[in-house]
């Protein structure tokens, strides 16, 4: 009977090894944090810095103390990654400055004027307190209703063209490039593009609200073809080939297998769309014009919104300036808040509506 003997050293070593590399305890990053903050902080104090300072010296000091602290313990490796993390979360952070500056700005002075007078009134004849913005909500709504009615139809059937009819043909080609130049345009371009327009038919000094919807309907139009033409390339065309295999018309694919699958993208973009231009000032200043009145037809007399109304406001001088600029953040708080209900709408519908995955 013959055994084999393992020599005991290289086998010990071998047990003896740990299974993984040492790593730094999981609240480490806010510890490096307090630490090079807090020195920060010291010596802001010692020399009489601001808080700018001795947030950009924390900061630097935080770039240091934790890869340092990584490379000590984890190795180079993971020291580099903790570094490239600790970039990315500082630009994420000095990108919602802004944003919650913003944020903070509109609530904390605008909240102040909400009120149901300041949503059910107009300012007709009011000159200092009171009134409301009920003109300029009845005005955005019906100018942003007809631009959506007029750009939604021929967003989607001119990205249809360029997805399902149009591909290699120099025409779609041409589409594409006017599309994309579109997109770039100023939107006071629109605005003067549809003042220019119904000038030469109405004639000169010619106000009303579906001139606004005009504008904006050029600034709707490339982000619905957009969003619309990018949804119906992500269909499969496995689709297709399995309705035309059982004889279906291209144009019934279109219909009934094509756009109901990709109907939760285009609804999606349809709405960020809509967001988009619910708070354009020039090409509303110019072409649907201000007043204090509430007008309910876009085909006759000038129509409010609530960025002219704004815009108005804050440029509106003179002895109830304070009141005129309180009632401009008022404002500028409901189009926030519209803007972000449009956005929530967009994501929900994209949830709802998206392909089911899975059996």
């Amino acid at each position: 009977m013959s055994s084999t003997i393992t020599p005991p050293g290289p086998r010990a070593d071998r047990d003896s090894m740990p299974l993984t590399n040492p790593q730094l305890p999981a609240l480490a990053p806010w510890l490096a944090g307090v630490i090079a903050f807090g020195l920060a902080a010291l010596t802001g104090l010692l020399l009489g810095w601001g808080w700018v300072g001795t947030a950009v010296l924390g900061w630097l000091l935080l770039l240091v103390v934790l890869p340092v602290w990584s490379l000590l313990v984890e190795g180079e490796r993971r020291a580099k990654d903790r570094f490239v993390t600790t970039l990315v979360w500082s630009a994420f952070g000095l990108a919602m400055i802004p944003l919650v500056a913003l944020i903070y700005q509109v609530v904390s002075k605008g909240a102040a004027v909400l009120s149901a007078e300041f949503l059910t009134y107009s300012m007709r004849g009011i000159l200092g307190e009171g009134g409301g913005i009920y003109h300029a909500l009845i005005g955005t709504f019906i100018v942003t209703t007809c631009a959506t009615i007029m750009s939604v139809p021929i967003g989607v059937m001119a990205a249809i063209y360029l997805v399902e009819y149009g591909k290699g043909k120099k025409l779609a080609r041409w589409i594409t490039f006017l599309v994309d130049v579109m997109t770039g345009i100023p939107s006071i371009v629109a605005g003067l593009f549809a003042f220019a327009l119904f000038t030469l038919i109405f004639g000169p000094a010619i106000r009303f609200g579906f001139g606004g919807a005009v504008a904006l309907s050029v600034l709707m139009i490339p982000i619905v073809v957009r969003a619309t033409e990018e949804m119906l390339k992500l269909v499969p065309d496995e689709l297709r080939e399995a309705s035309y295999a059982l004889g279906v018309p291209k144009w019934r694919t279109i219909v009934k297998v094509v756009l109901p699958t990709a109907l939760g993208g285009i609804v999606t973009g349809v709405t960020l769309a809509i967001a988009r231009v619910a708070g354009e000032t020039a090409p509303l200043l110019i072409i649907a014009g201000t007043t204090t009145s509430t007008n309910f037809n876009p085909f006759e007399g000038r129509m409010m919104t609530l960025p002219v109304f704004i815009y108005s406001s804050v440029t509106t001088g003179g002895k109830y300036a304070a009141e005129n600029e309180a009632r401009a953040w008022g404002a500028a708080l409901v189009l926030v808040a519209i803007v972000m209900i449009l956005n929530l709408v967009a994501r929900v519908i994209g949830r709802v509506f998206a392909p089911k995955t899975g059996r």
